[in-house]
């Protein structure tokens, strides 16, 4: 688990409970703010061939180009699908091999992400759960879309096919078909999820956040949690979760944030009560106000009729 001044982080991945081997890569640097997952593809040493490949390439393109977030990032997975795809090309054994990811990068509060396939990243602020990544899948657009439930996408028999990946065909940093980019605020009292479709296809974003809710500030306790719930779900897939917190966060049903609401509730009915008693100054205000203006009225109307007799 990594810890900073302004997050706590934590990352697990798991074979499964019916796969022998791990495809999956996860890898965070909280030195450099870096947050990664990778998911493999293709026959069972060809896929954690690309995704040890995808992370060494990312991990050494990071660690020496600089510039600007964005160029680093396309840089980066560029290197990483050239790379793959030189090694598919010599061997046999490893044609056909690529990998699917998502790679944030966190500088200061903002956080910049590229993303191919249908690995996802979530944004979890303000007792709200949104995926900001598109799944570059048939499936997936039709979610993206509304046209699918997610209950319907993650059933449905063409679920794994993706439309993008990392390897399959040499790349320039520059592709715009390549790599989908994202920016968004990070606010302390925001946090996010990285995760591999061996979660997201066996546990729905509703049964996630219940499980972020209960964050008290062990991030490792929320990528177990996770984990744990895909495989009593089947654990049909690798499954691979990264979790990051701010210095601010607080889960829903965490003590903390018991104690924060029933504070805001208290200071809530201590405006109510002030403003109730405003209300009722200013109904007797208009009150009296009201029966004044009468009484000059009706004083008024009683010296025209009054003058009006003397003639």
């Amino acid at each position: 688990m990594g810890v900073t001044d302004k997050w706590r982080s934590a990352a697990l991945t798991d074979p499964g409970r019916l796969r022998a081997e791990n495809q999956d890569r996860s890898y965070i640097d909280d030195t450099l703010g870096i947050f990664l997952i990778i998911d493999g593809l293709g026959g069972h040493a060809a896929g954690e061939k690309a995704a040890e490949t995808a992370l060494e390439a990312i991990r050494a393109e990071l660690e020496t180009s600089g510039g600007e977030t964005k160029q680093r990032i396309r840089r980066a997975i560029a290197a990483a699908n050239n790379r793959i795809c030189e090694l598919a090309q010599e061997n046999e054994d490893w044609r056909g091999m690529a990998c699917v990811l998502t790679l944030a990068i966190m500088n200061d509060s903002r956080v910049t992400v590229g993303h191919v396939g249908d690995s996802r990243l979530y944004l979890i602020w303000n007792g709200a759960m949104r995926k900001l990544t598109s799944d570059h899948s048939p499936v997936g657009e039709r979610e993206d879309r509304g046209e699918l439930t997610e209950t319907e996408a993650m059933l449905h028999p063409r679920r794994h096919e993706v439309f993008r990946d990392v390897g399959t065909r040499r790349r320039e940093p520059g592709d715009e078909e390549f790599v989908e980019m994202k920016e968004f605020l990070f606010k302390p009292d925001a946090a996010m999820l990285l995760c591999s479709d061996g979660l997201s296809d066996l546990i729905t974003s509703a049964e996630m956040s219940e499980i972020i809710d209960r964050y008290e500030g062990d991030a490792a306790q929320v990528v177990r949690d996770l984990v744990d719930a895909a495989n009593r779900a089947g654990g049909k897939d690798n499954i691979t979760a990264v979790f990051v917190a701010g210095n601010e966060f607080l889960g829903n049903h965490s003590p903390q944030m018991a104690d924060a609401r029933a504070r805001h509730s208290i200071t809530r009915a201590r405006e109510g009560a002030v403003m109730e008693v405003s209300h009722q100054g200013m109904s007797r205000a208009r009150q009296v106000l009201t029966s004044r203006v009468a009484f000059l009225i009706y004083g008024f109307a009683i010296g025209v009729l009054l003058a009006l007799a003397w003639r």
